[in-house]
């Protein structure tokens, strides 16, 4: 189960393990022949530690079906943990601001709309040592701070103590299970290298698939169905939904390149020029996540990816894809402009009522927050607005009565990923505010879970084999 702990400021979750209990389990190609074609066993369930969707998430399944020779026929794979061994902060904190130390009355950095630069710096240098010192001189500025900083800053004085002693809570109660370890910090497994497949160019083929020839209406199915092992071609799979409905992990190849694709999942290939095959399998969703590639200067500067203005975003046919009261949740960076846009046109655009804005606090496996609370740029936290459509007032009576509300201002709390842009699993949190058996869609993914459909025009590079290794191997 990814919930650690729940407290009424939040949840602490563990990313890794959501991972982990995705039953990733295939078929071992070593195996004897019958003990894949032996009677029962493609619907065998999966191994201990792994794990099929239910209400409430994930949870562990029974044993595997062993073949005859007491051998199990299926091959199990993890997450590479180290992409999760995050023990030190990126920029340290003082020492006596570190949340594993239980110092809660620090007070909140001096924000006043008339504070200079400088002003602030000296106010946070606390908090990030002497890593502000350093970058101010470098960066030899000292003007006053401009709309946007200000606003940010504004932000961060509303919602700082509410960060901090909900962390300070869900941290305390991680320490006491165990679950987080104040020896951790200092410690660190051997480091890997990134896989060398990091530019397998899944974004590329997208890009280059608008000059393929268009596929006829009744060519292409809108659903096709992994085997055992899929070749696909890259024109199949840029034009219909690619699904697997097993219970066990598939593997898809594509371009020569391996992906590992978990049970009961599907996902598009696609740019947000092609999502009409998603909207011709004619599904509607009652969740919909999205992490949309937002503008900003360094992202510009660093090339890595795409973005997307505003007025591209609101293009995109959620209304269309959204179920009546459908639950729409967006990540959004730390730019108020980007939350006011959410907030304020962006819902409003698609016929959504803004109900809540979740918080999602990255913390070391020791328990600190991996940057300082009160830096200056780039915060601990990233914000999650939620939303709902506005369906029929007698349905959505009904749909309230079923489940509870959504509250506001709650904490994911959780050791992220190393790897760009992997946000944490929201299943579990969102278990106890939807119906049971709902249809939920991530936008702009890049990874894939159990239960979910998913799309983006990178969806499965967090899915390479790469990222994987088998259980017990510990090259």
């Amino acid at each position: 189960m990814a919930v650690v702990h729940r407290l009424a400021a939040g949840w602490l979750v563990d990313h890794l393990a959501f991972i982990n209990q995705c039953g990733y389990e295939i078929w071992d190609s070593s195996a004897s022949p019958a003990a894949a074609t032996s009677p029962g066993a493609c619907c065998a369930a999966p191994a201990l530690g792994a794990t099929s969707l239910s209400r409430d998430g994930l949870e562990p399944g029974p044993a595997a079906g062993r073949e005859a020779g007491g051998e199990a026929a299926r091959r199990r794979f993890v997450f590479r943990e180290e992409f999760f061994d995050i023990s030190q902060p990126h920029i340290a904190a003082a020492t006596g601001e570190q949340l594993r130390q239980g110092c809660s009355d620090l007070s909140p950095t001096a924000g006043k709309a008339n504070s200079s630069r400088e002003e602030l710096s000296q106010g946070a240098q606390r908090g990030v040592g002497g890593s502000v010192c350093s970058a101010r001189k470098k960066r030899r500025r000292q003007q006053e701070l401009n709309q946007g900083e200000l606003e940010a800053l504004q932000y961060h004085c509303k919602v700082r103590q509410l960060i901090w002693e909900g962390t300070l809570g869900l941290v305390q109660e991680g320490l006491r299970s165990g679950f987080l370890q104040p020896s951790a910090a200092g410690l660190s497994h051997k480091r890997k290298t990134l896989p060398g497949h990091i530019g397998c160019g899944l974004a590329e083929l997208c890009d280059m698939a608008k000059q393929l020839p268009a596929v006829g209406e009744g060519q292409q199915p809108a659903v096709q169905v992994l085997g055992e092992e899929s070749s696909l071609p890259e024109q199949a799979l840029l034009s219909c939904l690619t699904e697997n409905s097993s219970s066990s992990a598939r593997i898809v190849v594509v371009m020569g390149q391996k992906y590992l694709v978990p049970p009961q999942s599907s996902f598009l290939l696609s740019d947000v020029s092609c999502l009409q095959p998603l909207l011709s399998c004619k599904r509607r969703f009652d969740v919909i996540v999205m992490d949309p590639p937002w503008e900003n200067k360094s992202l510009k500067r660093s090339k890595r990816y795409s973005s997307l203005a505003p007025w591209q975003i609101k293009q995109l046919p959620v209304p269309a894809l959204a179920a009546p009261s459908c639950l729409v949740l967006t990540w959004v960076t730390n730019r108020q402009r980007h939350l006011r846009f959410v907030r304020d046109q962006l819902y409003p655009h698609w016929a959504l009522q803004p109900l809540a804005e979740w918080h999602w606090v990255k913390i070391t496996r020791a328990g600190e927050f991996v940057l300082p609370l009160d830096s200056l740029h780039k915060k601990p936290y990233e914000v999650l607005v939620l939303g709902r459509a506005r369906g029929d007032p007698k349905q959505a009576s009904r749909e309230a009565e079923a489940v509870p509300a959504i509250p506001d201002q709650k904490l994911i709390v959780s050791v992220p990923c190393s790897l760009h842009s992997h946000k944490p699993p929201l299943a579990g949190v969102l278990a106890e505010f939807v119906k049971p058996d709902v249809q939920c869609l991530e936008m702009f993914a890049r990874s894939l879970q159990p239960g979910w459909t998913s799309w983006g025009n990178e969806v499965l590079k967090f899915q390479h084999m790469d990222y994987f290794t088998p259980l017990g191997d510990e090259s």
